[in-house]
């Protein structure tokens, strides 16, 4: 059966003042009327029910993502104690989904992402699940054909065709890091490399062997957690075990060395929605160009974005290309070329010791 598994584990800090620890990206209506992570639990549609689908979080924001999926079963709400990056929280819910289910189909999904259209995302899923019938030791991701050479995504180059699923498929030659503007611009032009979204499928039983088999220390404490699902104790041996995993990426842990990796080619419109001009990308312009979720009289304000609750009004005034964003306890003016130093505004805060303000 097909089950899915939606990591929310990230702090978003390119976000603040928006996005702090109690409420990170994923919580926030950053497109549409639904946030981040209800949307794409929403996107799942009918393919998987909610007795099947998964969150992996952290520990802190547990009772906020039950609150916001309130029709998820309580123990499908898994709180990392500590960050571990990608290949523990996968390996964990691999774990406890194969202890219910060892045939499982497993889809991962970040809950930080714009996709449209669900009808698109949907015929996808199933195409991926295609391949996997076909042969269960392939690993299944979704490529984006880039629209620009972007230099804040990673690549996967594609080989020979497969030409079997209901979609364009291809053996994965390789992965590639974010590249910097040159490399981004021959990726472009090659017309074989795809933006890594960073969703994949596969067989629980095949990501955990290839975990296994690179990480065994990892996998050793991971399988003791899993022999604890459902006792009295769970709780302290998740804490114990997972405090005690080196943390990795999936991409360094499996991808770059598993030999069996397919990419499809999305059908879907995708944004990882990484900073704020990103809100330029999934929200329309108005006459001056200006992309504003919030309460907001602009006099003479052109190609700006502005954020803020519908409660307090935001005024500018001969300005443009900025940022503004306004948050009960913290306000950002910043140029949009400079928005990347955002995250120099967290350590900061964090150095001073202003972590209210984070």
């Amino acid at each position: 059966m097909l089950h899915a598994v939606i990591m929310a584990g990230g702090s978003g800090t390119r976000f603040w003042p928006a996005s702090r620890r109690d409420t990170p990206k994923q919580l926030l209506k950053l497109s549409g009327d639904r946030t981040m992570i209800q949307a794409t639990a929403d996107r799942l549609g009918d393919l998987v029910p909610d007795q099947r689908k998964m969150v992996v979080t952290n520990a802190a924001l547990v009772a906020a993502v039950r609150q916001q999926l309130p029709d998820l079963p309580v123990e499908s709400i898994v709180g990392e104690p500590c960050k571990r990056d990608t290949a523990p929280c996968i390996g964990l819910a691999a774990t406890l989904i194969a202890a219910k289910d060892p045939d499982a189909t497993m889809l991962v999904m970040p809950a930080d992402h714009v996709i449209t259209s669900d009808a698109d995302f949907q015929k996808a899923v199933l195409a991926g699940e295609a391949l996997l019938d076909e042969d269960p030791t392939r690993i299944v991701t979704f490529g984006i054909e880039p629209s620009y050479p972007a230099e804040s995504f990673g690549y996967i180059e594609r080989g020979e065709t497969l030409g079997k699923a209901d979609s364009a498929a291809y053996r994965v030659t390789r992965f590639r890091e974010k590249p910097d503007a040159a490399t981004a611009q021959q990726y472009l032009a090659a017309g074989t490399f795809y933006w890594n979204s960073g969703i994949f499928m596969w067989r629980c039983s095949t990501i955990l062997e290839a975990l296994q088999k690179q990480m065994p220390e990892m996998m050793e404490k991971l399988e003791n957690i899993g022999q604890a699902a459902g006792e009295s104790n769970f709780s302290e041996v998740l804490e114990r075990e997972f405090a005690a995993i080196e943390g990795k990426s999936i991409d360094y842990a499996v991808m770059e060395d598993y030999p069996n990796i397919v990419v499809l080619e999305a059908p879907f419109r995708w944004d990882d929605v990484g900073s704020w001009q990103s809100l330029a990308r999934m929200n329309p312009p108005d006459a001056d160009g200006n992309t504003v979720l919030a309460n907001h009289l602009g006099i003479d304000t052109r190609q700006t974005i502005v954020f803020g609750d519908t409660d307090h009004l935001i005024v500018t005034i001969d300005i443009e290309d900025l940022i503004v964003v306004h948050t009960p306890g913290a306000t950002l003016v910043a140029p949009k070329s400079s928005e990347e130093r955002v995250r120099e505004v967290v350590k900061r805060l964090t150095e001073e010791g202003r972590e209210s303000r984070l």
